[in-house]
């Protein structure tokens, strides 16, 4: 029988946008545990930072492009659950999902500049994509997806209210290029997909004339919207002057500063950009991703199937936010849940003080832990552990989990399944 509470080894991955070597949370995170990587000849070696490389993501889970491995043992910890698909993933799971793979995938992420403007497609695109390019779309699954910030968080999130939208648009003159017609526009959802698909087609030169044509706008042009015109400049040094990304974020989209704690949701076909900062990302268990600015034109998808699949939810600041809300089975009261409105995961945030203790009751599916501040004592099924700052750990359903922080608290997130 395998042990129902054991800790995992991960890895980090190198996207340009990460951060610099032990700049890095995610790199920090990985070398405390340590997590793995490979040499030379592809064998595995105990992870340690490389200062002249950039680190981007961290994975904690069981999908094949960065697995997971069983710290006391080295085994993949997807051959693990297949071996003990009822003790580890649970029978209801597998009865709600078909399959023994974790239904989700967490990640800590670190990024000194914009990601991809992206948005991950819809079921039942994604399976019409996998189909066409299973190299470029590695299943057919959707990926709504959360993210909790760990530091200050900027992210480009949703769309913006129409009536901001249609306010830039007929009052910014460098804009007006891209309506539909030359007078003032009545905007929509319709309106907005065109006007949006217009600035991605842009040819380099537009894209140019028309951010040069916006900074010699002054200040006050932007009227409540003055972030834009301070945000244009930071974003033409990360992406040169004719990536569209730049116009389509600022001009369209909701731009959001978050502090330590605060979450927000991105739906399946959810337009986004993570711009600065360290996070918790959790999504459903997929890789698929549509790409159309913020990166080299050659790495961008079909504009025409971006634009197909774009939702307009949400459509302000507040629709984008995920508040935590008190977790039903926290005894004392230290734990946050993020419940996004989706059956795949949940993820709950415990957060302790020095010599603080918390009891998280059992779930009935599996759930992984990363521990991103101090070190506790925890007790499960008569066992007591470690889980200091950087482990990883599995639990299995039906097990109730005990913390009891160390000197320097304890702060730790759970992605789980039920």
């Amino acid at each position: 029988m395998p042990e129902s509470v054991f800790e995992i080894k991960c890895s980090c991955n190198n996207y340009p946008w990460g951060k610099q070597g032990s700049e890095s949370e995610c790199a920090r995170l990985c070398a405390k545990q340590p997590g793995w990587e490979k040499d030379g000849s592809g064998a595995l070696k105990d992870f340690k930072i490389d200062e002249n490389k950039v680190y981007s993501e961290m994975w904690f889970g069981t999908y094949p492009v960065l697995p997971s491995y069983v710290k006391s043992t080295g085994e993949d910890l997807q051959d693990l659950l297949d071996k003990y698909p009822d003790e580890l993933v649970g029978k209801s799971l597998q009865q709600k999902f078909g399959h023994t793979k974790l239904p989700y995938l967490p990640k800590v992420l670190s990024f000194s500049k914009a990601l991809a403007l992206q948005l991950h497609p819809n079921k039942e695109k994604s399976a019409e994509l996998h189909k066409k390019d299973p190299e470029q779309f590695t299943d057919p699954n959707h990926k709504p997806e959360i993210a909790i910030a760990l530091s200050k968080f900027e992210a480009f999130c949703g769309w913006k209210p129409i009536k901001e939208i249609e306010f830039l648009f007929n009052n910014l003159e460098p804009l007006r290029r891209f309506l539909p017609q030359p007078a003032n526009t009545k905007f929509s959802d319709g309106v907005l997909k065109q006007v949006t698909k217009r600035m991605l087609e842009a040819s380099e030169k537009e894209v140019k004339d028309t951010e040069d044509g916006l900074l010699a706008l002054p200040y006050s042009a932007y009227g409540t919207q003055a972030h834009i015109y301070e945000l244009l400049p930071r974003l033409q040094k990360q992406y040169d002057v004719t990536d569209p990304g730049t116009l389509v974020a600022l001009f369209t989209m909701n731009y959001l500063v978050l502090k330590p704690g605060d979450g927000i949701y991105i739906p399946a076909d959810g337009i986004h950009a993570y711009l600065s900062g360290d996070i918790i990302e959790c999504m459903a268990r997929s890789n698929n991703v549509l790409n159309s600015g913020f990166c080299p034109r050659a790495d961008r998808n079909s504009i025409d199937t971006f634009t197909e699949v774009l939702s307009f939810t949400p459509h302000n600041v507040d629709e984008c936010l995920l508040p935590p809300k008190k977790y039903p089975k926290s005894q004392t009261g230290k734990t946050m849940v993020y419940a996004p409105p989706l059956s795949e995961f949940d993820v709950v945030a415990t957060t302790l003080e020095s010599t603080e203790k918390e009891v998280l009751g059992a779930n009935e599916g599996p759930g992984l832990f990363v521990v991103t501040k101090g070190s506790a004592k925890m007790k499960a099924k008569g066992k007591e552990e470690d889980v200091k700052e950087g482990s990883v750990w599995f639990v299995a359903p039906g097990v109730e989990t005990e913390f009891e922080a160390g000197p320097e608290g304890w702060q730790a997130f759970r992605a789980y399944a039920e």
